[in-house]
């Protein structure tokens, strides 16, 4: 039983502890014959009943009555829900330090409290996300956090310290979120296959549906035209495909891109500033020119924030009974202090080869059947699994996880085992 952090991002809200990231799963709810079914399950069906469906109750986070939904008396009770989902699919039934973005309010955040209360784990702490996203940065000016949610992107500046990183302020940028750029990809998907196939894949809920589950995959192909985007959507027994030219795409993204990079640009204006994209940022095609050049960028990993909360345990527990939000962290200077002496070290124990059964595979962009792909990064190699579960280390994950040296990972129990070697030139 371990301490466990529970991010409250409702594009993808996670569950990680000292071996990364243990759970992924998107803030929607949908409730059907008084049924409630939360996470990915009700992200996928959440076009073909959308008036049963939710995905607000976080960002609106209260006990304000709702009429519409049987069982349901307000936002907060599908919340807590999904902390019970969470804590049942992450194994958490002991200390957890939750992590939320700066726009939720003390309300709310005495709310969140609230249910921690009724549920299986005991809440022992609170952080703002951006500190603990920035804890790690060496960056000396000031740090940006650009967290990317459903319904909107929230801003947070970071004055960073001789020995301190603290937030300074906060800024909502609404209408901006994954669900309104899907939304508007839908909209230029559909008409290219209306132009291009004489479909409208929006004509009913299920091809609606449909259409919105592919276009994450969509944008992750590597096909061999760099310039346009290959999509087939499948209904029934027919295939529609139609192309969809990337310059396209982000001119129709364009100005959501650039109200996003203009409150950027307000909140660097004056310093040095560095700005953090969560991981989530990765997924939109071009938004990174339409950021200052003169703004340092980083993408975090996906297991960025819970590595810090664990290694500021210290620092967010209080030991009382009164939690309060952590504005403030200490800056990793122990790290920055022995990263020169180690950087040796560290290079000596880097792995260079996936071994797949007797043949040694050099590392880089390798896909792995019933596992996913192996990527490439600054800080090293993740395998991205998306929401296929495997076993790392005799551990059940999904998404993406941080290798290293030595790691074991399998499809299942039974399954053929990988290991990551090191293979030194002779």
């Amino acid at each position: 039983m371990s301490l466990k952090v529970i991010e409250l991002n409702d594009n993808v809200l996670r569950v990680g502890d000292e071996s990364g990231i243990l759970v992924e799963s998107p803030g929607f709810a949908l409730v059907l014959d008084k049924q409630m079914q939360l996470g990915d399950v009700a992200k996928d069906q959440a076009r073909i009943h959308p008036t049963s469906s939710y995905n607000k109750y976080l960002h609106e986070l209260s006990l304000d009555p709702i009429s519409h939904a049987i069982g349901i008396r307000h936002f907060a009770d599908i919340a807590y829900a999904h902390l019970l989902h969470l804590a049942e699919e992450g194994g958490v039934d002991a200390e957890v330090i939750f992590a939320v973005p700066g726009n939720f309010t003390r309300a709310q955040l005495a709310i969140l409290l609230g249910l921690a209360k009724q549920s299986p784990f005991q809440a022992v702490g609170m952080v703002d996300s951006a500190i603990a996203a920035a804890h790690a940065a060496t960056h000396t000016g000031s740090i940006i956090y650009a967290e990317m949610q459903l319904h909107q992107v929230v801003l947070t500046k970071i004055v960073a310290g001789q020995d301190s990183h603290q937030r300074e302020s906060v800024i909502q940028v609404p209408g901006v979120g994954s669900q309104n750029f899907m939304d508007r990809m839908m909209q230029l998907a559909t008409g290219l296959f209306i132009e291009q196939c004489r479909f409208n894949p929006q004509h009913d809920a299920e091809s609606e549906q449909k259409l919105y589950n592919a276009l994450p995959h969509w944008l992750k192909q590597d096909g061999k035209d760099q310039n346009s985007l290959l999509l087939e959507l499948k209904v029934n027994t027919a295939v529609h495909t139609a192309k969809m030219p990337r310059e396209s795409l982000i001119n129709y993204l364009s100005r959501d891109y650039k109200s996003i990079g203009q409150q950027v640009a307000e909140l660097a204006e004056g310093g040095d500033s560095k700005l953090l994209l969560s991981p989530d940022f990765a997924d939109l095609p071009g938004f990174r020119s339409f950021l200052d050049e003169s703004i340092e960028l980083e993408a975090l990993p996906a297991g960025a924030i819970s590595r810090a909360v664990i290694l500021n345990r210290d620092s967010i527990v209080s030991g009382d009974d009164q939690i309060q939000l952590t504005t403030s962290l200490p800056r990793a200077v122990s790290l920055l202090s022995q990263s020169e002496r180690i950087a040796a070290e560290q290079e000596q124990q880097r792995a260079t080869h996936v071994l797949v059964g007797s043949t040694a595979i050099p590392l880089g962009s390798i896909h792995l059947p019933a596992l996913g792909r192996i990527e490439k990064h600054e800080d090293g190699f993740y395998l991205d699994s998306g929401k296929q579960e495997f076993l790392l280390n005799r551990h059940k994950v999904t998404g993406k996880q941080a290798l290293g040296l030595g790691d074991l990972i399998q499809s299942s129990e039974d399954s053929e085992s990988i290991r990551l070697i090191q293979v030194n030139n002779v």
